[in-house]
């Protein structure tokens, strides 16, 4: 799922610390943010809230976690 922005950014992060496995987002550059990182969840969350208009892609490691996102989207559709 390819995502530009993130307003519940808290929301985001809840669904990402839920998540059994590692999440990751990575841009169309191939740079690669492991979500279970704290570090790693700045640095991708500051890049999902600037303007710098490159586009990250969701990726879970167990599709036992997609249904987590999914119901984010479902609620926060502007993020994809």
């Amino acid at each position: 799922m390819k995502l530009n922005n993130i307003h519940e950014v808290h929301k985001f992060l809840e669904a990402v610390n839920r998540a059994k496995r590692v999440v990751w987002l990575e841009s169309t550059e191939g740079d690669k943010l492991n979500l279970k990182s704290q570090l790693s969840q700045y640095v991708a969350i500051g890049a999902l809230l600037s303007s710098h208009g490159v586009d990250y892609e969701l990726f879970c490691a167990s599709k036992d976690d997609e249904p987590l996102f999914l119901e984010f989207f479902q609620e926060n559709p502007d993020t994809l």
